[in-house]
């Protein structure tokens, strides 16, 4: 099913929700819709579920108007599955009576599936590796478990359109892990576009076809994981997808030069116009390299946290700058260490004549 978002608004009182947002999600296309608390991406979902009216603008499904500031479709009569965070699921119902009740009720579950609702409740519980577990009651599950159920119900009735609202939050770290692997594995066999909001960057950069960035109502970047995480397009984006370090500098075409240092100059093909046009530069925590002489910036080593195959450094410049660092275990440094950052990239002026 194909979605159409045209300029629409949302306002409570004089507070503006939504900013003419237009978003299209084709048939089978994964969103993920990012931002921190407070940006509108949940209330872009429930405008799109049907639980909330537009107060200017229209969505449209299969190119027919289902919310406008005049008309509102309700949840039921849109071809649509929703995973809620807290998973709802209904406390006196077993989990095969949990996934059997939408594809009874609502209105446009197929026909085939009608005809024969328990085999499809077996296929689907199956589907989520659930079928062992369809007599038990959900406080008899895990978290889990219960949000496995929750995306057995969500589409069982063969939904078009499937929205999730932060659905991993209440569960811990591996168990989001798994959880995403499931998510994406539902997403291939079923076919189904899906709308995720989350405010986790790993989630959407790990799970989505396209992610789009939101901020205080408006879409700031809409583009492929890769399109985000490797060209933002505003600083907003540059540090809260990439954990970039915004750099000041100064501009010569696509060559930036750092302030507060010596002949050091940083390609800048790839850079969005408006960093040229601020005098910035995005650089991520992993794209810094920690070194010994006395090339590039100077910086003091002021934590270090061991991770494995990497340690996580935050340093401050003698400009004052703190700086997040990602470096591999090849070298440690300790606190209070003098040491000199610059960028894999960095290349001299020399490199520049010659056209590399």
């Amino acid at each position: 099913m194909t979605t159409e978002i045209i300029n629409l608004k949302k306002s409570f009182g004089n507070f503006e929700a939504l900013r003419s947002i237009n978003l299209s999600i084709s048939q089978g296309e994964f969103i993920a819709i990012l931002g921190p608390s407070g940006c509108g991406k949940t209330t872009l979902l429930r405008l799109i579920a049907g639980f909330d009216q537009p107060t200017g603008g229209e969505i449209r499904m299969e190119d027919k108007r289902v919310g406008s500031k005049k008309q509102r479709i309700p949840p039921e009569k849109r071809n649509i599955g929703m995973v809620f965070q807290s998973f709802a699921l209904w406390p006196h119902m077993k989990v095969k009576d949990q996934v059997e009740f939408p594809l009874r009720h609502h209105p446009l579950t197929p026909e085939a599936i009608k005809k024969n609702p328990k085999k499809r409740v077996q296929d689907v519980l199956k589907l989520v590796n659930l079928d062992h577990l369809m007599d038990r009651m959900p406080n008899e599950l895990s978290g889990g478990q219960k949000q496995r159920v929750a995306l057995a119900r969500a589409i069982s009735h063969q939904p078009s359109l499937l929205l999730m609202d932060e659905p991993l939050n209440s569960l811990d770290a591996e168990l989001r892990e798994n959880m995403r692997r499931e998510i994406q594995s539902l997403h291939r066999m079923t076919k189904s576009s899906i709308i995720y909001v989350t405010h986790d960057q790993g989630e959407a950069l790990a799970m989505a076809d396209r992610i789009v960035i939101m901020k205080e109502g408006r879409i700031e970047q809409n583009g492929t994981p890769e399109e985000i995480f490797m060209r933002p397009q505003t600083p907003y984006v540059a540090s809260f997808v990439g954990k970039a370090t915004i750099m000041k500098g100064t501009w010569s075409s696509n060559s930036f030069h750092p302030k507060g240092t010596n002949n050091v100059r940083w390609d800048g093909t790839d850079i969005a116009q408006g960093f040229k046009d601020s005098g910035t530069y995005p650089v991520r925590p992993d794209e810094w390299i920690l070194q010994d002489d006395t090339e590039g910036i100077e910086a003091k080593i002021d934590n270090a946290l061991y991770q494995g195959r990497e340690i996580r450094y935050s340093v401050t410049t003698v400009d004052g700058i703190t700086i997040k660092i990602v470096s591999p275990m090849t070298t440690r440094y300790q606190i209070g260490e003098q040491v000199w950052i610059k960028k894999s990239d960095t290349f001299t002026p020399t490199h520049m004549a010659s056209g590399n």
